[in-house]
């Protein structure tokens, strides 16, 4: 597939055989994002895991010192004290029961988070064929069911993101935007790699990282020296 040009003039601001230290890949990827909007920046980290098997597996969730730039939605399925708990933390969207409905026939996904507490779990898994596949299932891992809604809802609204691995062992992950300082970026990207390095399980096996890649939403990868990321 043939590139544009702007993808092409980005593209010379990296040598592809190259295998960069993160704040010089950052510099590059910044420089390269020129699109008309804010372009996200995002890591691509190949893990050296077999999700296939269980214990292999690593999905968790982190809070970004610096946010992800992007103004988050959430909804939070709860009831009584701990839906009031939700709204007055700022979760845009808060029901029961009422809202199966409108996701399910209307097609509502006008959030970008969800957030359940344990009891409801029961009512948002008659969705889990329609945000399973979106990502948007509440997991305890990823502290999205809990019953401290109000601290679930202020980290979306913070920063916090989920990282886990997909069917090809690879991890991706937005980290901020083109606009953020080369200094944010990196701070965010460091606090990632912390927080994949602290999951790493006990079964994995030679080597945990075994490429990871920056890009931005319209611009080349860069890849980086991974014996600097462990």
């Amino acid at each position: 597939m043939k590139k544009g040009k702007r993808y092409q003039e980005a593209a010379k601001l990296r040598d592809k055989t190259n295998l960069y230290e993160a704040p010089e890949a950052i510099a590059i990827v910044k420089k390269a994002a020129s699109a008309k909007f804010d372009e996200t920046i995002e890591a691509h980290l190949k893990m050296g895991l077999d999700g296939r098997h269980a214990d292999q597996q690593i999905r968790g969730a982190v809070v970004l010192p610096h946010g992800t730039g992007k103004k988050v939605r959430v909804l939070v399925f709860a009831k009584g004290d701990k839906a009031e708990e939700a709204a007055a933390a700022g979760a845009e969207f808060v029901g029961a029961e009422e809202l199966i409905p409108k996701i399910q026939n209307e097609g509502w996904l006008e959030f970008d988070k969800v957030v359940a507490t344990p009891n409801m779990m029961s009512v948002v898994g008659r969705l889990g064929r329609i945000l399973g596949p979106k990502g948007l299932m509440p997991n305890p891992k990823a502290g999205t069911v809990t019953m401290d809604v109000a601290k679930a809802v202020q980290e979306l609204k913070a920063g916090k993101i989920e990282y886990r691995l997909d069917k090809t062992n690879i991890v991706h992950v937005p980290i901020g935007k083109a606009s953020f300082t080369e200094e944010q970026l990196n701070e965010n990207f460091q606090t990632l790699i912390d927080a994949i390095n602290k999951a790493k399980p006990a079964a994995a096996k030679g080597q945990y990282i075994r490429s990871a890649t920056l890009t931005s939403t319209m611009g080349p990868g860069v890849k980086l020296n991974t014996a600097r990321l462990v």
